[in-house]
């Protein structure tokens, strides 16, 4: 079985060019069900389709949560199709076996006063200060995840048309930049970055104050701090943004389809868990004016 697996994983790697992370954690799977069907004495490849439920009973057993066990069968699934057409399998004992539903949970939101009372404590006064309000001002204005943010080169903005190209994987997406946070983004490029950077070859867009790419720990940080500042009960994180991105667009008759294409979603229904937070108002005025309502 080990061979298998690293022809497997090797397969994902060279073929599907998946990334470092999915990678890993196409391995914990496996490696996990390895270790599961050695000390229980199974042969995984004369598996059935009572054995496979019962390892996921054992993962239930075991604590583990609906969307782990989810993902550990979609694993497995994508392993068995794999020795089918390698033939080293007859039979896939994932087939027919439905995925435990995994509830969505509702992604926590700021208020638009919120995020203007978050954005505002960056002071442009130092180079910190100009680098901050601009790192802020520009995840809330386009709702990339905070690993795009920190991935991105000073070659991918694009300060005179107000746009900046996000690469994600063999994808990229243009994401148009609001005045305010192009405003904040140009003054720190002209002013703080050139002065932050040690080293003229230095490509990061975003760098701490050694002048090196900064990492999501470092942006992390930032965003926390400032939170503190602003004095936010709420728990925020880079996360919280896009979030809030993606509900204030929604909330103020933002097409979901054009929400979906700046998120970078594959599949609409990642959007969707926005509707929730569609404004109230919308059904009071149906519940009222619709004769059927």
């Amino acid at each position: 079985m080990e061979k298998q697996i690293k022809l497997f994983l090797e397969f994902l790697q060279n073929e599907k060019k998946l990334s470092d992370n999915t990678l890993q954690s196409y391995q914990r799977d496996i490696i996990q069900f390895e270790e599961y069907v050695e000390k229980n004495r199974i042969n995984y490849a004369k598996m059935r389709q009572e054995d496979m439920k019962e390892y996921l009973a054992y993962l239930t057993q075991a604590g583990k949560k609906t969307s782990t066990i989810s993902r550990n069968l979609a694993s497995l699934r994508a392993f068995y199709q794999f020795l089918i057409r390698t033939r080293k399998v007859k039979h896939d004992p994932t087939e027919d076996i439905q995925s435990p539903k995994v509830e969505k949970r509702v992604p926590s939101v700021l208020t638009s006063q919120e995020v203007e009372l978050l954005l505002d404590q960056p002071k442009d006064v130092d180079l910190k200060g100009t680098r901050d309000k601009a790192m802020l001002e520009f995840a809330y204005a386009t709702g990339m995840r905070v690993t795009e943010i920190i991935s991105l080169d000073i070659e991918d903005i694009n300060v005179e048309e107000g746009f900046v190209i996000c690469k994600q994987g063999s994808k990229q997406r243009n994401i148009p930049l609001g005045s305010l946070s192009l405003k904040a983004v140009k003054e720190y490029v002209e002013e703080a970055r050139p002065v932050l950077i040690k080293n003229e070859k230095e490509k990061a867009l975003f760098v701490n104050v050694n002048g090196k790419r900064l990492t999501r720990q470092g942006f992390w940080k930032i965003v926390k701090f400032y939170k503190e500042q602003a004095h936010i009960t709420k728990d925020i994180t880079p996360h919280v943004l896009r979030h809030s991105f993606a509900t204030h667009l929604l909330q103020n008759g933002a097409d979901l389809k054009a929400i979906q294409t700046m998120l970078g979603h594959s599949d609409i229904s990642s959007t969707q868990v926005y509707m929730q937070f569609q404004d109230s108002g919308l059904k009071d005025i149906y519940q009222k004016a619709h004769p059927r309502a």
